[in-house]
């Protein structure tokens, strides 16, 4: 995996629900977790940290990154993450803001919700 693209899958396991989700699936049904997988859930939870001050690659960078952790919110992506490090045996992560080197501007696959129904019928309130 060359760099680019394991930051890509970081910001992936930080920020886009069905791709945390599939790993879980992975790790649970094969009941084991390879050492390569632990410091990638490291960086996605590196990735929910305070925003840097300076190190970043641009302002556009900082600012998805924003973005992206303020909706990964409603989705309890930190919690998610926190308890898959810990049953998978990750140590505790020190540091308190991103690393600059994290900020990049990446692009996350579309994400949305299927409606389970819909409504045809129009409000009458008589």
């Amino acid at each position: 995996m060359t760099a680019r693209e394991e930051l890509q899958y970081c910001y992936e396991l930080a920020f886009f629900p069905p791709r945390l989700n599939q790993l879980w699936q992975q790790v649970k049904r094969d009941n084991s977790c390879s050492e390569e997988l632990k410091p990638l859930l490291d960086k996605a939870l590196m990735l929910h940290q305070a925003l840097p001050e300076k190190g970043y690659a641009s302002q556009r960078a900082l600012q998805r990154l924003a973005l992206y952790q303020a909706k990964s919110r409603a989705y309890g992506m930190v919690t998610f993450l926190k308890n898959f490090r810990a049953v998978i045996g990750c140590d505790d992560i020190t540091t308190n803001t991103v690393p600059g080197n994290l900020v990049r501007d990446i692009g996350l696959p579309e994400f949305s919700r299927r409606t389970k129904f819909t409504c045809n019928q129009t409000f009458n309130p008589s």
